[in-house]
């Protein structure tokens, strides 16, 4: 319920009081990133302040909940909302899907995590990382902290990636050439790329992110037939 029993809405201030119970993770700048991405839209006052009404609220907690319980990208989420307001704003609950068989990998691989917003506490358990191995990935480069505690898809690849090496016994201080690699690619890449990124057009934006893609599909195909063939002996 709002403080003031004068008004029929809840401050940002407020939202966030109510839901730090359920929601410890939650923060006013995740309130508002949320609001940037268009999945939540209150109201405001005359001087600009948001006004959240209880269709809000709920709005909020459902979005909460999908990321919390299920890890779902903001990609899906939008859809689910939009799917709601279609339906009179019905939310649907979740249920979450049947292993399907075909192993952890491939399901994995398969899923769009497109726009996955994640605080570092629910990356750490959607990952299976503990916070000193978190803090050793920071500590040799493989991963940063978001100043917004904000994680997205690739940082969540990159967490998943980390925990399977660990159970091969490999450290934190091992993962550092590929932070290594990524950086001396992306250099490349980029001087690669650098006679269409100058130019200022939308045809040639395209064109330098279309290669840049492109690069990044060669990349991948000539690291794993360069290192098969290392290995030719062990494989």
């Amino acid at each position: 319920m709002p403080l003031s029993r004068s008004r029929d809405y809840m401050s940002i201030g407020e939202v966030l009081d109510s839901l730090k119970e359920g929601f410890a993770d939650i923060s006013i700048s995740k309130i508002r990133f949320l609001e940037a991405e268009g999945l939540i839209d209150p109201e405001r006052t005359g001087s600009g302040y948001r006004k959240f009404y209880d269709k809000d609220i709920e709005r909020l907690k459902y979005i909460l909940q999908l990321q919390r319980d299920h890890f779902m990208p903001l990609k899906v989420i939008r859809e689910r909302l939009s799917e709601a307001d279609i339906n009179g704003g019905v939310l649907r609950s979740v249920v979450p899907a049947a292993p399907s068989g075909n192993g952890t990998a491939q399901t994995e691989a398969a899923q769009d995590m497109t726009g996955v917003c994640l605080s570092l506490n629910e990356l750490c358990r959607a990952a299976g990382l503990t916070d000193e191995e978190f803090q050793g990935l920071v500590d040799f480069g493989v991963m940063v902290v978001r100043a917004e505690d904000t994680y997205d898809e690739n940082d969540l690849l990159i967490a998943k990636a980390a925990r399977k090496f660990f159970q091969f016994g490999v450290e934190p201080r091992h993962l550092r050439m590929y932070k290594q690699f990524a950086d001396r690619e992306a250099d490349f890449f980029q001087r690669v790329v650098l006679p269409f990124a100058r130019r200022k057009d939308a045809e040639s934006q395209r064109e330098a992110s279309r290669s840049m893609h492109e690069l990044m599909g060669l990349s991948r195909q000539m690291r794993e037939g360069v290192l098969k063939t290392a290995l030719r002996e062990t494989l």
